[in-house]
């Protein structure tokens, strides 16, 4: 009986080296590309932030390393009325800031998407008030609003409108939105053009076929123009959101917080209390109680953003 040759198993190559797999495999590529943004995030983000909240724990202060306290600080906040001060002044200057940006923003969007003279001129303009630096911005409105000098007084009392000077920075009301219009005036540009570069990428045949339609300028804005530009407002308003929420050179170079911590917000406070005052634990846990409300900005962002599915004919409902 012949013998049956029975083949041998080729060695196998090293097809399954890093070297190999690099060069043949796409994911694996990617992921060697994003290892020194991972580094960079994990070193200066991530790090920083666990350490804050482990921080929070503590009674660390300056020049003092701390104890593990538990929930001691997180405990005394419970009870500062004026930790919670600065949570509804952080809210109401979010909320307030926020709706006026994207009101004019949205407006000065539609306005410079339209035809007309020296467009790019105004364009460029539009941009002034959010490349000025933030601090350069809040002493010019610390001027504009100071008790003496303020240009605004002033020109009232030119028109005889008033009598004496109005202590804009020194009255609680006055002051709060003080610093919401110079968040608005500063965080408009940002909105405005945002949502122009989205404007940008509607084709403008969905408004001819609607013209054709009857459709009138409003019909159009809210079932094209809106519909379209839902996904980029949910983008542009996150982050809009989550600068104003965290906010500090500007409240901070016009109020230090001030006038009786009318304008003090989460971040300032935090400020304060860590490195003013020394006690590092107790601003870590101020600053640590920032993080639900931001993780809930950006769930909301999220949750916006899955209005792409009409991008691609599936069912919003």
């Amino acid at each position: 009986m012949a013998d049956v040759a029975i083949p041998r198993a080729k060695p196998q190559l090293s097809e399954d080296s890093a070297w190999i797999q690099l060069k043949h495999n796409r994911n694996w590529l990617g992921f060697w590309f994003m290892v020194p943004a991972m580094a960079f995030l994990i070193f200066f983000l991530a790090y920083p932030l666990g350490l804050g909240i482990w921080l929070s724990f503590t009674d660390t202060r300056i020049g003092r390393v701390g104890q593990f306290v538990a929930t001691e600080n997180y405990e005394w906040l419970w009870d500062d009325s004026i930790f919670w001060l600065s949570v509804f002044n952080t809210l109401l200057y979010t909320f307030v800031a926020s709706a006026f940006k994207f009101g004019i923003g949205l407006y000065l969007a539609l306005l410079l998407n339209e035809h007309m003279p020296f467009k790019a001129m105004l364009r460029a303009m539009v941009l002034i008030p959010f490349i000025v630096p933030t601090v350069l911005s809040a002493l010019a409105f610390w001027w504009i609003f100071d008790s003496q000098f303020s240009i605004i007084s002033w020109s009232l009392k030119q028109l005889g409108l008033i009598s004496q000077n109005i202590n804009f920075l020194g009255d609680t009301t006055w002051a709060r939105i003080c610093v919401i219009f110079a968040n608005v005036w500063r965080g408009v540009p940002f909105v405005a053009i945002t949502l122009l570069a989205g404007l940008q990428t509607v084709s403008p045949s969905l408004y001819e076929a609607a013209t054709l339609d009857g459709a009138s300028r409003w019909q159009m804005f809210r079932h094209i123009t809106y519909p379209l530009l839902t996904p980029i407002i949910a983008v542009v308003m996150t982050f809009s959101v989550l600068f104003t929420f965290t906010d500090f050179q500007l409240i901070w170079a016009m109020t230090r917080g001030g006038p009786v911590n009318a304008t003090h917000l989460m971040a300032t406070l935090s400020y304060q209390r860590a490195i003013i005052a020394g006690q590092l634990g107790e601003g870590a846990a101020i600053s640590s109680a920032m993080i639900p409300f931001l993780l809930a900005a950006i769930m909301v962002s999220w949750f916006g953003l899955q209005r792409r599915k009409w991008q691609q004919g599936e069912n919003n409902d």
